[in-house]
């Protein structure tokens, strides 16, 4: 693991003087106390997140350069030219709030990124003396390693204008960005496919928390005890109530009606009292199945998680007892297969999100 630290680290070192060449060790430390700290700036709330961010772009001007930069860390940069790409300010104002809560303490990994940087200095890979460095780090050390401002000479080349957000965030970016341009586009229906494990209802919290909108989950759909015929599970993605999602749930959304369903109680295996949630300019449907050929045509747009099967598996064992981990392996995942390969719903999706660990 440290080593792997070490390398990620030297590959972002060489990366951002590569990209700015003209840059001060002032700049190498902020870019290690981001990779480690994250966000160093008060945050209050989330409506002065996005007021910082508002405010900022009117007095930019025109923004260029990478719209994401790695950090090495827990974290990244984003240009506020991302807003350009259709990001709007509000959601990256919300995921910088949201990536500011810190629990862990983060300067033994600053100090690992800091003996890095100095022994690339010392094989000469990065454009600094080693004496000039390391006094420099003898202050900011003396002084509890505040948070630094981009040298003057940094800001007067490369114009920098980002938000440093968390790391987990940044594969959804593109996703958020197509959100964000739907939103004159209502209602709207997401659909997030993908197989167990891959993420779907982590990502549907994430959009509650930075959308107004109602999430409906596959699960709540399975079929009853007495709808589990031989015939009906040798069906393709048979496994799921989808007539009864279709009836109670899609219909009404794609003609905007309120939707009245019932949720399916693993625990009775009987159907719960109906509920009628409140109508949102955007719903989400998270699950496998929810891009079976019978239902994807009423989404305005759908999104697949793709895992591979070992990081699938480490999850699965790490969430569940041997025993139901087992249930996983020998039933669902097979009939998930089955179904994906046989209805093509990855290709069938507007977005594939890799799931990367």
């Amino acid at each position: 693991m440290i080593m792997k630290q070490s390398e990620n680290t030297r590959k972002v070192l060489l990366e951002h003087v590569r990209r700015y060449p003209k840059l001060q060790i002032q700049d190498l430390f902020k870019l290690l106390h981001q990779s480690s700290f994250g966000c160093e700036h008060l945050v209050r709330s989330e409506e002065d997140a996005v007021l910082q961010i508002q405010r900022e772009l009117c007095d930019a001007g025109e923004i260029s350069g990478e719209l994401v930069e790695e950090l090495g860390g827990n974290y990244c940069r984003v240009s506020l030219g991302y807003v350009g790409a259709g990001l709007s300010a509000s959601t990256l104002g919300n995921l910088f709030y949201m990536s500011a809560k810190r629990e862990e303490s983060p300067i033994p990994s600053l100090e690992k990124k800091l003996k890095t940087t100095q022994q690339l200095i010392s094989q000469g890979e990065l454009p600094f003396s080693l004496e000039e460095f390391s006094n420099s780090l003898g202050l900011w050390k003396s002084a509890g390693y505040p948070s630094l401002h981009h040298s003057e000479q940094f800001r007067a080349l490369y114009r920098p204008a980002y938000r440093v957000i968390s790391s987990r965030y940044l594969p959804f970016l593109p996703l958020l960005a197509r959100l964000d341009s739907l939103k004159s586009e209502t209602p709207a229906i997401l659909a997030i496919e993908g197989p167990c494990a891959s993420g779907k209802t982590t990502l549907s919290q994430l959009l509650e928390a930075l959308y107004d909108c109602s999430v409906f989950h596959m699960d709540d759909f399975f079929l009853r005890p007495q709808q589990r015929t031989p015939e009906r599970l040798a069906e393709i993605g048979g496994n799921v109530d989808r007539e009864r999602f279709l009836e109670e749930v899609l219909i009404p959304l794609s003609q905007n009606e309120p939707v009245t369903f019932s949720r399916f109680d693993c625990s009775t295996l009987t159907l719960s009292r109906p509920v009628t949630p409140a109508k949102k300019p955007l719903t989400v449907i998270e699950g496998s199945y929810s891009m079976h050929p019978d239902l994807s045509k009423y989404y305005t747009l759908s999104v697949f998680l793709d895992i591979p099967a070992e990081t699938q598996k480490n999850r699965i064992l790490k969430r569940n007892s041997p025993e139901f981990a087992r249930r996983f392996f020998s039933e669902w995942i097979p009939l998930e297969q089955r179904y994906f390969e046989n209805t093509s719903a990855k290709n069938r999706c507007d977005l594939v999100i890799p799931v990367l660990k």
